[in-house]
């Protein structure tokens, strides 16, 4: 009998745990399993096969049957992706004559005709009222009947699933992992981190739990299971609220609380009081979210529980009854005195709102010895800051070198962004050198001595997880700002989507730039064919589930950027639809196949962002011709409806010019900073892994590594990230 929680080791650690059952010859039955799965682009490692080989024909076949299930999802090949031209990418029509096609059979149409010369008489003809547009006209057989297989080429995409340990050892290993992680999680993440502690709540527990997020996804699941709460601030109480009624746990969106149970107020005012009477001066928290504290107050009554006074000073000093000093009120004060040297003593008993203040206190600063202040104190509190914070300073105080007047680009943790002018005036060389300096000897200090660095060259241009907020959950994913190779002929687009309760229309499209980002063509319903490519045509309703395409000829691609995304057109939201999600594939153009063939499948993300335009990515042309893919995670707010690529490409260009420019920090600066440490740096090229232990860096672990080696793969980089 499987575990519960496989299919989460398997889509986090590509990790099958070990399965087990009565020995047997398996042998055969392993080796179809190994075939089948090589069909959705994954295989089974060497010491897996081995395993099932083992193992009777009936347990391999269960697993088998489930593995498949969960690798057909991670690869988007759980649904039946049709299109609307049965041919395409082949015989696609001139737009144009689509639409006359479209508007002749409306004609007749007996139930169609009156309408549609109705709407002819006024010049404008609704393209979702004629019978034949917007629908799938053939079924899914007829469709894949259509196309040939798809002839296997040495650059179809290869994920090896390699053998576990026991199931209930790997549950407990991811648990660990994630709610020991030092960066925050993204919402599939959080989700998965529940479903885990709750199998985990009686087993081992992390050391810490450094990302205050996670700690209020597990405390609900202590709380639940009747457990000590972890809290330590009054705001740990405040997310663990959030928590409870699905509300952000970030505090960035406002929560309606839905707290009622008297089970459960009672031991969030009890959480209060407890951490209040440890620490009175905590109360100065407080004020940071003084609305929320306002709001939670009116659902928890702590009137009624005269037992726990801290827990009522708390709403007291919200509904400001109560004074309690924020930290940073005296903060602004000394800087509106202009007393620097002051802010700068005040800031060192907090270093991490220290760092966040750097940039500030350097500009605001008028002499040498104010500057002189700021930096020694930074070195002096370093040690006591987060991996993660010293990291976004260091990549923060890089890009301060430009000039200003530069596009400034701000992203919030949903993938929300916009541009503005950057004006602000420039932290001075020196400053910004030595800073940059202690960043980096700070951080070395902290890495692992790595041993033998093994390293895959193209993960060398992966942005570091700062944020897991970054990146969308999927396959092949990376964080915003990575770059990775495009090596094919052919590059194809896909969007699917289900609508959950009214109809749905989304629209696949792609932009055309040339290298100052001006617009050259573009691919959608408006435009489905160009000397780049085509579209698979626009349909506008999913209650099945629905797919776009897009197929591009990169050689013929007529400018340097092309940017795919994804409008909605009228409908449900990213967020409330039943499924949603984009990737691309990457295939020669003699091999031929399906529009959807799953293991030439190099990215499938999920969209679920706010917003009505996401922008999942943009491929870059290099001076060299070579293309890459910039990972960009970004949703614009867009039209409440009818939302189009000619509409929004000016912000659109906007927006990638200022995330192209901007120097993200990579796995590159981590390997510069381990390489002295390292007893050998190898970069491997493909070929037989090293007999020894290896620390391998890389977007894919190599089947045949050393048991004693560490693995860091887009998985779980997050682990490069030092606490």
């Amino acid at each position: 009998m499987s575990h519960p929680l496989e299919p989460l080791v398997i889509r986090h650690a590509r990790r099958l745990p070990a399965p087990s059952g009565p020995a047997g010859h398996g042998d055969v039955a392993a080796r179809q399993f190994d075939v089948a799965l090589m069909s959705v682009g994954f295989k089974l490692s060497s010491a897996l096969l081995e395993h099932l080989s083992g193992l009777s024909e009936e347990t391999v076949v269960d697993t088998a049957t489930r593995t498949l299930e969960n690798v057909r999802e991670i690869t988007g090949a759980h649904v039946q992706h049709n299109v609307y031209f049965l041919d395409f990418p082949a015989n696609v029509p001139d737009t144009f004559d689509f639409w006359t096609r479209c508007i002749a059979e409306a004609l007749a149409d007996d139930a169609s005709r009156d309408g549609t010369l109705a709407q002819l008489r006024t010049g404008v003809v609704d393209l979702l009222t004629l019978p034949s547009y917007g629908t799938y006209q053939h079924t899914y057989a007829e469709m894949l009947a259509a196309h040939d297989e798809l002839i296997a080429a040495a650059g179809d995409r290869t994920t090896v699933l390699h053998l576990g340990g026991a199931p209930d050892d790997e549950v407990t290993a991811l648990y660990l992992a994630l709610a020991g992680s030092t960066t925050p999680l993204g919402e599939e993440g959080l989700r998965d981190l529940r479903s885990l502690a709750e199998h985990c709540v009686d087993s081992a527990q992390p050391e810490a739990i450094p990302v205050r997020e996670n700690r209020a996804v597990i405390n609900v699941v202590r709380l639940h299971a009747g457990r000590d709460l972890l809290l330590d601030t009054v705001t740990d109480v405040l997310r663990l609220a959030c928590a409870l009624s699905g509300g952000d746990l970030t505090l960035v969106e406002p929560t309606r609380f839905r707290v009622s149970a008297r089970r459960v107020r009672r031991a969030l005012l009890a959480g209060l009081d407890s951490v209040i009477e440890k620490a009175p001066a905590k109360l100065a928290d407080v004020s940071t979210h003084r609305e929320a504290f306002k709001r939670l107050g009116e659902r928890l009554h702590p009137h009624e529980y005269p037992q726990w006074p801290y827990a009522a000073d708390v709403f007291a000093v919200a509904r400001g009854e109560k004074e309690a000093r924020s930290f940073d009120s005296h903060l602004e004060e000394l800087l509106g005195a202009n007393d620097i040297l002051g802010a700068v003593r005040l800031l060192t008993a907090a270093p991490g709102k220290l760092f966040r203040s750097l940039d500030r206190l350097l500009r605001t600063c008028l002499t040498q010895e104010e500057r002189d202040a700021v930096v020694a104190a930074a070195e002096q509190v370093a040690p006591q800051v987060s991996g993660r914070v010293l990291l976004s300073v260091r990549e923060h105080l890089h890009n301060r070198a430009r000039e200003t007047g530069e596009r400034r680009v701000f992203v919030n943790s949903r993938g929300r962004a916009w541009v503005t002018a950057d004006n602000r005036p420039l932290v001075l060389p020196p400053e910004r050198i030595r800073l940059i300096d202690i960043l980096d000897s700070e951080t070395r200090r902290r890495l692992p001595d790595p041993g033998h660095l093994l390293i895959d060259p193209d993960i060398l241009d992966v942005a570091l997880p700062l944020s897991g907020k970054a990146t969308a959950a999927g396959l092949g994913v990376l964080p915003r700002g990575s770059l990775s190779p495009v090596e094919g002929e052919l590059l194809r687009f896909f969007v699917h989507w289900k609508q959950k309760s009214h109809d749905t229309d989304f629209d696949l499209s792609a932009l055309m730039l040339d290298s100052e980002y001006a617009t050259v063509c573009w691919l959608s319903y408006t435009a489905l064919t160009e000397v780049e490519g085509e579209h698979s045509g626009d349909i506008t309703e999913a209650p099945e589930g629905a797919s776009e395409f897009i197929d591009l000829r990169l050689n013929a691609v007529r400018g340097t950027f092309i940017v795919p995304q994804v409008n909605i057109f009228s409908g449900e939201s990213f967020e409330t639809v039943e499924e949603s999600f984009f990737g691309f594939m990457l295939r020669g153009a003699e091999q031929r196949g399906r529009p959807f063939e799953p293991r030439t499948v190099r990215m499938k993300s999920e969209v679920r962002g706010p917003g009505r335009v996401a922008l999942p990515m943009a491929f870059l042309r290099g001076h060299d011709g070579r293309w890459r893919a910039k990972w960009l995670h970004l949703y614009l707010q867009g039209n409440p409806s009818a939302n189009r690529v000619e509409e929004n490409r000016v912000s659109v260009a906007t927006l990638l010019r200022g995330i192209v420019e901007r120097e993200y920090l990579t796995v590159r600066h981590f390997i510069d900073l381990m390489a002295d440490r390292a007893t050998a740096t190898t970069l491997w090229d493909g070929s037989t892994v090293p007999d020894g232990p290896v620390t391998y860096i890389g977007m894919e672990r190599p089947d045949g590594l050393h048991p004693d080696s560490r693995t860091i793969t887009p998985e779980n980089l997050r682990a490069l990230i030092p606490g």
